[in-house]
């Protein structure tokens, strides 16, 4: 997938003008209505004829030459590749502490190699002059994400376990959360706020107050129809695969219980999420594809991403889990990007979710306590 190269230009993008120490030529273009000429940078030492097939296709790719950060290129893949095989290994392994911590200096290494082919990518773009999007890809910003966020859940769950904490308590759970939000923030404003590729303003932050609490109150208003046409979608499903998922935040049957759920399902993740699915991914491919295929891209980027949360005791099960918890996400998902760029504001976005998620917990209490015979 090229959007997951580092260094490669997304679609669409305008090719790198020649370096300002390279000497020039220039094509004429003739005509009443011709536009100015067009500087053309000399051919490389060695290049293939114009119009010849490359000899070595895909080659470039991996190479260091004319990197804005070369040194960031060569962690990334070199960091990637062993923290990949690293943690592979581990998981062949039987479950020991040795093991344990190998599959923790794996994530670290997965986590450096893709944080710094994230920032090398930004940096390739940028100095390009890419002016649709000069960011990582959304693929591999999320990916980068996913394993800092892993490593940090791992690293906070020692000390919970040493305490003798219990990791699946709904306390914990919010801990975790907590964690897996902020790492998508920070790294949103270290990879693509701080290299230039989009302000917080391009991602729907920038309207007043007053604005905000009317796009948080219209986002909420739609989330009973979604709901019901997520509903829908969801007993059909799964009339079909004969599988129903469980929620990533059960019920626990105690008022407390329920608070913490709604602080980390209404309030944590639909900032988190938002920020990465709507603010980074829908404004990057509106930018560079237009609005439509962002809103439908960026929903299937949203439905499949939760496909992780959902295991199953054999792989038929789990597949059949994972057709439906995409299937239940796909509506959901594209009346956020709906919401997102038709009100130009992350914040409709965000009250669509949160009331989404903040109906769905509470009905699963009610369920709990009112069980059917």
């Amino acid at each position: 997938m090229s959007d997951m190269t580092p260094g490669d230009d997304a679609p669409g993008e305008p090719a790198a003008p020649p370096g300002p120490d390279e000497a020039s030529t220039s094509i004429a273009v003739t005509g009443a209505d011709s536009d100015p000429p067009i500087p053309v940078g000399p051919p490389l030492a060695g290049a293939p004829p114009a119009g010849a097939p490359p000899t070595r296709p895909g080659l470039s790719t991996f190479t260091i030459e004319g990197r804005a950060a070369p040194a960031l290129f060569v962690i990334g893949w070199l960091a990637t590749i062993l923290g990949g095989g690293i943690t592979f290994i581990g998981y062949q392994a039987p479950r020991t502490v040795l093991v344990s911590l190998l599959i923790l200096g794996g994530y670290i290494l997965l986590s450096i190699g893709l944080v710094s082919a994230s920032g090398s990518q930004a940096l390739d773009r940028r100095a390009r002059g890419v002016t649709t999007y000069a960011g990582p890809s959304p693929f591999l910003l999320f990916a980068a994400s996913l394993m800092v966020g892993s490593t940090l859940v791992s690293l906070v769950g020692i000390p919970v376990q040493v305490l003798g904490g219990d990791p699946q308590s709904p306390l914990a759970t919010l801990l975790f959360l907590a964690v897996i939000e902020a790492t998508y923030l920070g790294l949103t404003r270290l990879l693509v706020v701080g290299t230039g590729a989009l302000t917080w303003a391009d991602m729907g932050f920038g309207s007043a107050a007053r604005q905000r609490m009317s796009d948080l109150a219209w986002g909420a208003s739609a989330a009973i129809p979604v709901i019901a046409l997520t509903t829908v979608v969801a007993a059909l499903v799964s009339s079909v695969v004969n599988a129903v998922p469980e929620s990533p935040l059960p019920p626990t049957g105690t008022a407390l219980g329920l608070l913490i759920n709604l602080i980390g399902g209404a309030i944590l993740v639909p900032i988190g999420e938002e920020v990465m699915f709507r603010g980074v991914a829908t404004t990057a491919w509106a930018r560079a594809y237009g609005p439509a295929r962002a809103i439908v891209q960026g929903a299937l980027f949203f439905a499949f991403v939760h496909v992780f949360q959902v295991g199953g005791t054999s792989l038929e099960q789990a597949l059949a889990l994972a057709f439906v918890a995409f299937a239940t996400r796909l509506p959901v998902g594209l009346a956020l990007g709906w919401l997102f760029v038709t009100r130009r504001s992350i914040w409709a976005s965000i009250g669509l979710h949160a009331a989404f998620n903040g109906v769905l917990l509470v009905l699963a209490e009610v369920v709990r306590a009112n069980p059917t015979t």
